[in-house]
């Protein structure tokens, strides 16, 4: 297994959802993109850390009453006081928004703990606060009513799906202004190894075709001008 070090954490910050789904791609994976889910805050910044995990079953009436959170076993408030430091909380919702995954009292908690960020394939209640918060947050839509009225906690760090993404804890979650990605933990440190390289090129490409250069022959290089342009290029600017 690959760990998330300091120094792959600050690489993965640098690139984009959409470039790591394309290295995926390569490697075979098609579905690392969580569906239907978008950040609550306006500019997120990149969200990146491992993936602690809680999952929801449909509630059932007479396990599920509101009185289930007065004991201090009960998952959804366990997931929360044990979410490693630096770990992105990822729940899954079973894609219904109707009720809350969480709200801002325990969005709050998993910041001041230190979590790199929370995503559901839900909704959260309280959004206007939880936009307002520096960690970032990734739902479907603002949901008001409590979890407890369809959603069920059952278990927690163990593998779920989220948006039609299967989640391992310890799998890598990446999130940006455009969605969520899920990179394998054994091969995270080469996807963000090519996602680095591959962002240091499409930054050239970017620049030459502001120019007015064609992206024929450029985008992908498939000419010797191309290669030997953008190595100029990496030294010039120490890429």
């Amino acid at each position: 297994m690959s760990e998330l070090t300091p120094a792959l954490r600050a690489a993965l910050k640098t690139v984009s959802t959409a470039t790591l789904c394309t290295a995926l791609f390569k490697r075979g994976l098609r579905n690392q993109f969580i569906q239907d889910v978008r950040p609550i805050q306006s500019n997120p910044g990149t969200m990146v850390g491992e993936a602690f995990t809680l999952r929801y079953i449909p509630a059932r009436e007479d396990l599920n009453p509101i009185t289930v959170f007065q004991d201090p076993n009960h998952p959804q408030r366990q997931a929360i006081e044990q979410c490693p430091p630096g770990a992105v909380l990822v729940i899954d919702s079973r894609k219904d928004a109707r009720a809350a995954s969480a709200g801002s009292i325990l969005v709050t908690r998993l910041m001041q703990r230190g979590g790199a960020g929370i995503v559901t394939d839900g909704g959260f209640r309280d959004s206007p606060e939880i936009a307002q918060m520096a960690m970032p947050a990734y739902h479907h839509r603002p949901s008001a009513p409590t979890n407890l009225t369809l959603h069920q906690a059952l278990e927690f760090n163990v593998p779920i799906g989220c948006g039609d993404v299967a989640v391992f804890p310890g799998d890598v979650i990446v999130g940006d202004a455009e969605g969520v990605v899920v990179i394998p933990q054994e091969m995270v440190e080469d996807i963000a190894a090519e996602a680095v390289e591959m962002t240091a090129f499409e930054d050239f490409v970017t620049e030459e075709v502001r120019k007015g250069r064609s992206i024929i022959g450029l985008y992908p290089p498939t000419t010797e001008k191309a290669r030997e342009d953008f190595a100029v290029w990496r030294k010039e600017n120490r890429r």
